[in-house]
């Protein structure tokens, strides 16, 4: 047995029932128990998000925008154009629909999670103020619950890893850019391709949450702006079949007709897959990054980070989908047409230099992405073994970025999605069992007058 197939075997041994019953029965739970609360003050996050009630003195290093781009640029990244395709691979049509149920649940989940990160945040070796699950964990569960802060984290220093992003970029380049020119993808051309991309995460890596909070604010609204546009043109062109297709992602979420011989759990399966992978609700990732927000108000944080799987999974995914499905390329993955790829033969078949203005987005989104995992990863890791040696996890997740260059994407996504599956049991467990903290919290909250 090679280590891909121990990777795949890992991967999909960890997402079974009991996992999707967390994860979309916590969201659930969330939602019910809050009675949709956080998403009747959405125009109140949006406020919040523009600056309104930023202050100076408050704790922490990124405002509140910075704090949702960095996540943004972690989420709304290759999840959202190689991570739907392969959802569509994996699923079929239907996979979507289970991708939008997840996102929808998962608003209120970060809203619980990410409220809990600014409200128990803790100091790390360095006293420096921290957020994220393993100081919920800490802070507001105790000691005997600390092996629980420790199994987030060791599968965090590994889901964190920025392979998939690596390996999706290094195909992208291939097909979009060096194949077209008669560029053949040896180990050695991908090799070179992980050796720049690793340069250049490290050249803002180690600048710390504030360069990546800085990069992220002015590069994600630019690569999701070049994207939609690009999206709404293919929608337009084949705007009659819109309707049909919204029809068949639908439908086939529950009869499955179009893959794996009807079984819709597998289905329900792939979707919450790749929503965990695009949006991160319950994960646990997203958390580290709004915990670092400047902010004394622990439920403004989570109102914020309740928009983050709006944006990217409702709104980026489904297009990126729709672009896939109408295009019909999605039914040629038998031909071994998958990941990045599917995505852009959809824009090329469709879009003249369609795949060039993909790249262009391609390239943002995967960058963006590698540079805030190495945040969340470092984090772990300082957690695990102290802050003072941070800076071996970073050469550590340089070389992961070479590594996921020239390795297989079976076994990139086989190690990403068990190592997310392992770090969303102390994130939810955590947060259901704090979960009334957090509702107090916002009774105080929104009976405030000047909101």
């Amino acid at each position: 047995m090679t280590l891909k197939d121990i990777l795949i075997g890992f991967g999909n041994a960890m997402w079974g029932t009991p996992l999707l019953v967390l994860l979309m029965g916590g969201g659930l739970f969330f939602l019910l128990y809050s009675r949709f609360l956080p998403f009747r003050y959405f125009g109140h996050a949006i406020n919040i998000l523009r600056g309104k009630y930023d202050g100076d003195k408050s704790e922490g290093d990124i405002s509140h925008y910075q704090a949702l781009s960095t996540a943004l640029a972690a989420t709304v990244g290759m999840g959202n154009i190689s991570g739907v395709a392969v959802a569509i691979t994996m699923g079929g049509p239907g996979a979507i629909f289970w991708m939008w149920v997840s996102a929808f649940v998962g608003m209120a989940t970060k809203f619980f999670t990410c409220t809990l990160a600014v409200m128990f945040r803790g100091k790390d070796s360095l006293g420096r103020l921290q957020g994220g699950p393993m100081y919920v964990i800490r802070e507001g569960l105790g000691k005997k619950w600390y092996p629980l802060a420790v199994l987030f984290c060791v599968a965090g220093v590994f889901g964190t890893v920025p392979s998939f992003q690596a390996n999706q970029l290094t195909a992208a380049i291939g097909e979009g850019l060096l194949i077209p020119m008669g560029v053949e993808m040896t180990f050695a051309v991908k090799l070179v391709i992980g050796v720049i991309l690793a340069g250049i995460v490290a050249m803002v890596m180690f600048g710390g949450i504030k360069r990546i909070g800085t990069v992220a604010g002015s590069m994600v609204p630019f690569m999701v702006l070049i994207y939609v546009i690009a999206v709404v043109a293919i929608l337009i062109i084949n705007r009659e079949l819109v309707p049909e297709y919204f029809v068949l992602i639908i439908t086939d979420a529950f009869t499955a007709k179009s893959v794996l011989g009807g079984a819709v759990g597998a289905i329900i399966i792939a979707g919450a897959r790749r929503a965990a992978f695009s949006n991160e609700a319950g994960i646990g990732t997203a958390p580290m990054a709004h915990g670092a927000a400047k902010t004394n108000e622990p439920i403004r944080e989570g109102l914020v980070a309740m928009l983050g799987p709006a944006i990217d999974t409702i709104v980026v995914c489904t297009m990126t989908a729709l672009a896939i499905l109408l295009t019909g390329i999605w039914q040629e993955h038998t031909e071994g047409i998958s990941g990045v790829t599917l995505t852009i033969k959809a824009f090329d078949d469709t879009l003249i230099g369609g795949r060039f203005i993909l790249m262009i987005a391609l390239v943002v989104f995967a960058i963006t992405s590698l540079f805030s995992y190495s945040y969340y990863g470092g984090k772990c890791f300082s957690f695990l073994f102290g802050a003072q040696y941070e800076r071996y996890y970073q050469y550590f997740y340089v070389l992961m970025v070479v590594w996921g260059a020239v390795t297989s994407l079976g076994a990139v996504i086989g190690l990403i999605d068990g190592m997310y599956a392992v770090m969303a049991f102390p994130t939810m467990i955590s947060a259901l069992i704090l979960a009334p903290k957090v509702m107090k919290a916002a009774k105080v909250y929104f009976a405030k007058k000047d909101l």
